[in-house]
């Protein structure tokens, strides 16, 4: 009988992975960063022949970086990135110290020059941009939101009596409040009345829910259908309801790469000279819309 139920819970006992995802969902730490310490830690383990990393220290995960380094030829950020995912399933999953990584052989760092839009440049890829993907932009340039915190965006933290905008749960888990431009203001009050009119006929139809932080969901079961709880851009929404079945994280990931491939194609058709620039640098052009004015060259 002893025997049925110790096979029974090594059955029943979840996998390494799924088990740091656990913990990463508990402190609350982003999707990306939760993919990215998962592909790290696999990676480590497949290195040394799926290996436990319970049966290994710091001999190993100073091989595997300084593999990452020297054949991998990796950028340091990334070098630096392997380092913290192995780390956290060491302290925080596995409770084990592995001392002193003095071995590593450190990836270098070059020195580059920032990529930096000219006042002209911007107004050029606003000329661009229309509707929806203008609004979105003018709150990334004027707010200073990142692009993920824009698609989150929802009604009840827009006050338009203050000029400001509160972002929820922002990078690091932290909330804070910005500024709402004042030229962005109308424009945003009639989007919002076309969002509502959806919202409405949405209602009617038997949708019009939206995703609750937390447990808001279970405390306020008719929250989700509420106004001031809808996301300000209804695509958010439209995603989520397809995606249900993989989950809401899944629907604004989605959402948000939605709204960078329509700033890159402004960016492609603006004429400037970021038209050249490789996809993965267009990819983050909301980084360059956010920042537009540091470095700026006379």
């Amino acid at each position: 009988m002893v025997e049925i139920l110790r096979a029974t819970t090594v059955q029943n006992k979840p996998k390494l992975l799924d088990q740091v995802r656990d913990v990463i969902r508990r402190k609350h730490f982003s999707i990306r960063t939760e993919e990215a310490y998962t592909n790290w830690i696999r990676r480590f383990i497949l290195f040394h022949g799926k290996r436990h990393p319970r049966d290994m220290a710091e001999a190993e995960v100073t091989e595997f970086l300084t593999h990452l380094a020297r054949e991998g030829k990796v950028a340091a950020s990334t070098q630096n990135q392997a380092l913290s995912a192995l780390l956290f399933l060491y302290k925080e999953m596995l409770k084990q110290e592995i001392g002193w990584l003095d071995g590593v052989e450190r990836a270098k760092k070059p020195a580059r020059l920032p990529v930096v839009l000219t006042r002209d440049e911007v107004h050029k890829i606003f000329a661009h941009l229309h509707g929806t993907n203008r609004l979105m932009a003018g709150l990334l340039y004027g707010s200073g939101l990142r692009l993920m915190e824009c698609v989150r965006l929802r009604v009840k933290d827009v006050d338009f009596a203050y000029a400001q905008i509160t972002v929820r749960d922002a990078k690091g888990g932290k909330d804070r409040v910005t500024m709402l431009p004042v030229n962005l203001a109308e424009p945003l009050q009639r989007h919002l009345v076309k969002v509502k009119a959806q919202h409405e006929q949405d209602i009617e139809d038997g949708f019009g829910s939206v995703h609750l932080p937390s447990a808001l969901e279970r405390k306020f079961p008719n929250a989700r259908r509420e106004w001031a709880w809808q996301y300000v851009f209804s695509f958010v929404t439209a995603l989520a309801r397809s995606a249900r079945r993989v989950g809401q994280r899944t629907a604004t990931e989605a959402a948000a790469s939605y709204g960078r491939r329509n700033l890159a194609s402004g960016a492609q058709e603006s004429g400037t000279r970021i038209r050249n620039y490789k996809a993965g640098q267009l990819s983050q052009l909301e980084v360059l819309l956010r920042h537009p004015l540091i470095g700026e060259r006379p």
